[in-house]
């Protein structure tokens, strides 16, 4: 699942609104939406600031490498 789907769901779980999400997490409504579009070029600490509110946080992983 992508991050925009992630919050998305869960944004919808817990029944708030874009505002109240940017509210809640310190970030601009404007963050918020280019968030759940899935724009490509968010800054990271405040996608974690999101994230937190649900008790995840974006974190580096090992690709699968096909040889």
């Amino acid at each position: 699942m992508k991050i925009a789907e992630f919050v998305k769901h869960k944004r919808s779980v817990v029944k708030l609104t874009q505002p109240e999400l940017a509210e809640k997490a310190g970030v601009g409504l404007r963050f918020v939406r280019d968030l759940e579009q899935g724009k490509k070029t968010l800054r990271l600490d405040k996608v974690n600031q999101v994230l937190q509110l649900f008790g995840y946080e974006v974190c580096a992983v090992e690709l699968n490498k096909t040889e």
